[in-house]
């Protein structure tokens, strides 16, 4: 299945809804990660070097089609995922 050309289908509202339901991934080796941000630009820089200053951390570029001002100002989108404390 193509999920990128579902992904392309969608309108903004559906996009931004299937995205609010992302919370939490868990990697290969069974690590939990929990999403931390969801955008670009300067934002994402403040929030990376904030994320990376209390832990561990995955950054997943996300497909921007349908992100208007992404698209047109050629710029990505991204996920911060944070590790998730084990101990917990």
């Amino acid at each position: 299945m193509d999920t990128r050309h579902e992904d392309q289908t969608k309108s903004i509202q559906e996009r931004m809804a299937q995205e609010a339901l992302v919370k939490e991934r868990v990697d290969d080796e069974g690590n939990g990660w929990t999403k931390a941000y969801f955008g670009g630009g300067e934002h994402f820089k403040n929030w990376l070097e904030q994320c990376k200053e209390l832990g561990e951390v995955i950054v997943e570029e996300v497909d921007s089609t349908g992100y208007k001002c992404f698209e047109e100002g050629g710029e990505k989108l991204y996920r911060i995922w944070m590790k998730m404390d084990q101990t917990k």
